[in-house]
């Protein structure tokens, strides 16, 4: 084969550019623990002694994480007056963790992906999957953490809105179930903002649902909200007038079944919703910035966490509307409709 040296050059770049990404992961995980970016982007501009001090750290190695920043473009650095400092853009995604678009999250994401990669190198092997009870504590948190910002700025706003007729039952007071809840944010949101409706959260791992009661206790949520250990096609029939599914019919082992679960459990003009990573039908559509970081989730997290389940269809992260409009009809909900989308999400509303 000849070798394009332009294309070489280009791709070697590319790479660079990679493994600085890479790389500076673990500096982001440790700027969101440690408070780093919060502390420059309320405080600055400053040097590296100074914001040292501000967060109780030591200078040295500040000095060098805050100088692999602005290598990287998320800090800024003036040289006239050695000091650093945070745009209002660079400070939105990596110290405000309640802004639309924050993702210091990810660094805990991305640890549990490389602390977990022997078990998924040993399950590309064996065919066998790697359920969530095998997974490194960070991977819960950050997950947790990372859907937060699109839940809290989507959900209640725009997701429950375009639903038909959802609202109106949840001001009245509605019966809800969140199915895959893990530490039980998307719950959370929904009972504060609807006081007069019972939310309750189900989910397969022990330790998310001890997370997510911790949570709601701390919150004053009282008996608005309750959460119990139970599978997708396990939890206690209750009449619901709306069942949800946040970023988690994609990970389940049956989800036909789970749909089907669905149908048994909800009101006969019950809602089930379906919030899924956003993903065209073909793989032609998602080879794009999104569907990059969905399809190695995906690899790493989803399809493995699948095939550790009964069944184990593993739909993956990228699975697409017709995938999951077919494993509807396939759990008994014949009405389907999108109801809304961002650029991560696609909306789903079912109904029997």
């Amino acid at each position: 084969m000849e070798v394009n040296s332009d294309r070489l050059n280009a791709f070697m770049g590319k790479m660079i550019t990679e493994v600085g990404a890479a790389m500076n992961a673990s500096l982001v995980l440790l700027g969101d623990k440690l408070g780093l970016y919060r502390a420059l982007a309320a405080k600055g501009p400053m040097n590296s002694a100074e914001l040292a001090s501000a967060t109780g750290t030591t200078e040295r190695y500040v000095r060098e994480w805050l100088s692999s920043q602005a290598a990287s473009g998320y800090v800024e650095y003036d040289a006239g007056s050695g000091k650093f400092s945070m745009l209002p853009e660079q400070a939105m995604a990596l110290a405000d963790q309640d802004s639309p678009v924050f993702l210091g999250a990810v660094g805990n994401v991305i640890a549990a992906a490389f602390l977990d990669e022997p078990k998924i190198t040993d399950a590309f092997k064996s065919g066998k999957g790697v359920g969530w009870n095998r997974r490194s504590e960070c991977l819960f948190c950050g997950t947790a953490r990372f859907f937060r910002t699109g839940y809290m700025h989507h959900l209640v706003q725009e997701w429950l809105p375009a639903l038909d007729g959802v609202v109106d039952k949840l001001k009245r007071g509605a019966k809800v179930a969140d199915v895959g809840c893990g530490h039980g944010v998307s719950t959370r949101l929904m009972a504060e903002a609807f006081p007069n409706s019972r939310f309750y959260g189900f989910d397969y791992h022990e330790g998310s649902i001890e997370a997510a009661r911790k949570a709601a206790n701390e919150a004053g949520l009282g008996d608005r909200v309750s959460f119990a250990v139970h599978s997708a096609k396990s939890y206690p029939a209750e009449g619901y007038d709306l069942v949800c599914f946040f970023d988690c019919l994609h990970d389940m082992g049956d989800p036909v079944g789970a749909i089907s679960h669905v149908r048994e459990t909800m009101a006969k003009d019950g809602t089930c919703m379906l919030v899924e990573p956003f993903a065209g039908d073909r793989l032609e559509d998602n080879l794009n910035p999104v569907g990059r970081v969905y399809y190695a989730a995906s690899t790493m997290i989803c399809t493995p966490a699948s095939l550790d389940q009964e069944v184990g269809l593993a739909l993956g992260a990228q699975a697409g509307e017709a995938r999951l409009r077919k494993v509807a009809r396939e759990g008994g909900l014949s009405r389907f409709r999108r109801a809304a989308e961002t650029p991560f999400n696609l909306i789903l509303e079912a109904r029997i």
